[in-house]
């Protein structure tokens, strides 16, 4: 039961807090919504050493006609994935509740933030293909009205549209992908599907199948030729860029890939795909990102270069990068999301994001 606190409480918090909404300033809404994801953090470490042992599993029944069910699975990638959603989560809903004056606004918005995090809490937890799609497709139209909060921007609106069409036409792509695996596989429980790995590996349609998964995470993940959507996505206010689009649902893909590896690793289409698309993205995204001026459109274009790092760590042949894409996923989201919540306060206290305008701030604003 525990297991499904994670997914529900996001989702109660966010109808709570909505509904009082008349009643809570913004920096209470925040505070609410940050404490709530806090103890989801704790409930995630207390799992730590359970995970650490087996894989933790939780089924519940659905549509039992039809033999779906939605299922849960926790093992130590999963965990990974929680951590840094709570955690960095926490934060970024504290901070929401300061970046917004009005309360109904900052309700609006931490709302969408919250139903967004259930969904990626749902996403990495996902123990059949089906759930996963679910929590996939749900974190894309959620990304789509937090990019588009700002609805009465052309630009926020285009953004919003272009995310939604290109991260839904890689939804088509998945849907395809894991159905086939899981008929190859016998089963749609990833438990299953990850142990009947030298199964697949001799399976006629194994190559149709990487390619599909790959795509789909190329496109949640910004990767060559699918990256512009990310810097077109910055007219998110800053809390979604920090907690989406660093930390997050950027990292969707990159989850699915370390989650698929074991099945994939050491096949040509694999080997070749990953580290190829993965490196022009590093050098594409670095390039790009030293041609701004603008904060927050550096940092977009300096994700894009990190998430291929990331992806090209994955695609290595035995398994060798695995760790280095481990630690990567971590130490980025960390560090992404404090500088675009940097560029959130320096955008408040400055009136600019124009680094050619930004100088001085160490006197100005030494602590940050």
């Amino acid at each position: 039961m525990i297991l499904w606190l994670l997914i529900i409480i996001p989702a109660v918090l966010a109808v709570s807090i909505f509904t009082v909404r008349r009643h809570l300033s913004s920096h209470n809404q925040g505070f609410a919504a940050g404490a709530g994801l806090f103890v989801l953090f704790l409930i995630g470490i207390s799992l730590l050493p359970i995970v650490t042992e087996a894989p933790v599993s939780l089924r519940l029944p659905w549509v039992e006609s039809l033999g779906l069910e939605l299922s849960l699975y926790v093992d130590g990638l999963a965990l990974l994935f929680i951590l840094i959603i709570t955690g960095v989560g926490a934060a970024i809903h504290v901070f929401a509740g300061f970046y917004f004056d009005e309360r109904h606004e900052s309700a609006r918005f931490i709302t969408f933030l919250l139903i967004f995090s259930s969904s990626m809490l749902g996403l990495v937890s996902a123990g059949n293909v089906f759930t996963l799609f679910i929590c996939w497709e749900l974190t894309s139209i959620l990304s789509f009205l937090l990019i588009g909060f700002k609805g009465k921007e052309e630009q926020a609106r285009a953004g919003a549209l272009q995310a939604l069409t290109i991260t839904g036409g890689g939804g088509l792509a998945l849907i395809a992908g894991l159905a086939l695996l899981s008929n190859a596989a016998g089963s749609s429980d990833f438990s299953e599907i990850l142990t009947s790995a030298e199964l697949l590996r001799s399976h006629p349609w194994l190559n149709a199948i990487a390619i599909l998964i790959i795509t789909a995470c190329f496109t949640k993940s910004a990767q060559f030729p699918f990256h512009f959507w990310l810097p077109d996505a910055m007219s998110a206010p800053t809390p979604a860029s920090a907690f989406l689009h660093s930390a997050t649902m950027v990292k969707a893909g990159i989850y699915l890939l370390l989650r698929l590896q074991p099945i994939f690793v050491d096949t040509e289409v694999w080997a070749w795909l990953l580290p190829t698309f993965g490196f022009i993205t590093l050098l594409l995204g670095a390039m790009l990102a030293l041609r701004h001026r603008d904060l927050k459109a550096a940092l977009a274009y300096s994700t894009i270069s990190q998430l291929g790092a990331l992806v090209a760590l994955t695609g290595l042949p035995h398994s060798e990068g695995i760790k280095a894409a481990v630690i990567g996923v971590l130490a980025h989201a960390l560090y992404k999301s404090a500088l675009f919540l940097t560029a959130g306060v320096i955008d408040h206290a400055a009136g600019t994001r124009d680094i050619s305008k930004l100088g001085g701030l160490r006197r100005k604003l030494p602590v940050l």
